[in-house]
């Protein structure tokens, strides 16, 4: 440091003190979204909530006591009627799960909406909603919503791209469970188990900003 002219070190205590208020803010954040609830908070629960998600998310569901032992892949489909007025045609089941897995393989900088939109999507309508897939509330509502504007911001283009209009899209899902390791001597089915959402009809509040659906 004593070789270094004067503004060079006034560069580097700047650069050091920024550093360490900035680990310090983070670790205080950090700290306030785990700890239980306290009069800061309270208060601005809010502000520290900004801060964590969705960078900074903890998930603790590798540990816990029974970690996932699945694989959920979300699939959609939909219902095309032409220009022409003739008969309306039902594209193939596309593997959303799938295409964002294939955009994070050899990724090095993935973004979250690959990460985690569809992930999050998916587990917000499986938390609104009952076994028949009926929403228990306003929530149920706008995950379905949600759901509806991932797949036409998606796909909306590809399933117009001979002509028509989108008039309903249709959701499942596939679990798969994860079989035991070699050395392991338990059995279990790892037949995919298929939960089929019913037809939902395509709105213009689904299209994303500026799309159409033609």
């Amino acid at each position: 440091m004593s070789a270094l002219s004067l503004p060079s070190r006034i560069v580097l205590a700047t650069a050091a003190g920024g550093i360490a208020v900035a680990a310090l803010v983070h670790i205080a954040m950090m700290f306030l979204h785990v700890a239980p609830s306290n009069t800061l908070t309270k208060a601005h629960g809010a502000a520290v909530d900004d801060y964590v998600y969705p960078e900074y998310e903890q998930n603790w569901k590798l540990f816990a006591p029974n970690p996932l032992q699945q694989n959920v892949a979300v699939q959609v489909r939909a219902e095309v009627r032409p220009g022409d007025g003739g008969s309306a045609r039902t594209t193939g089941w596309t593997d959303l799960s799938a295409r964002d897995g294939r955009d994070i393989h050899h990724n090095l900088f993935p973004s979250h909406t690959q990460q985690n939109q569809l992930r999050r999507a998916w587990e917000s309508f499986v938390g609104s909603h009952d076994e028949r897939n009926r929403a228990t509330g306003l929530r149920g509502e706008l995950s379905e919503r949600y759901l509806r504007r991932i797949a036409m911001g998606r796909l909306g283009e590809e399933w117009t791209a001979a002509g028509g209009t989108v008039a309903r899209v249709e959701f499942r899902s596939v679990t798969t469970p994860v079989g035991p390791p070699p050395w392991s001597a338990e059995k279990i089915s790892t037949k995919p188990v298929y939960r089929v959402l019913p037809w939902w009809p395509v709105t213009v509040d689904d299209l994303p900003e500026g799309a159409s659906n033609q």
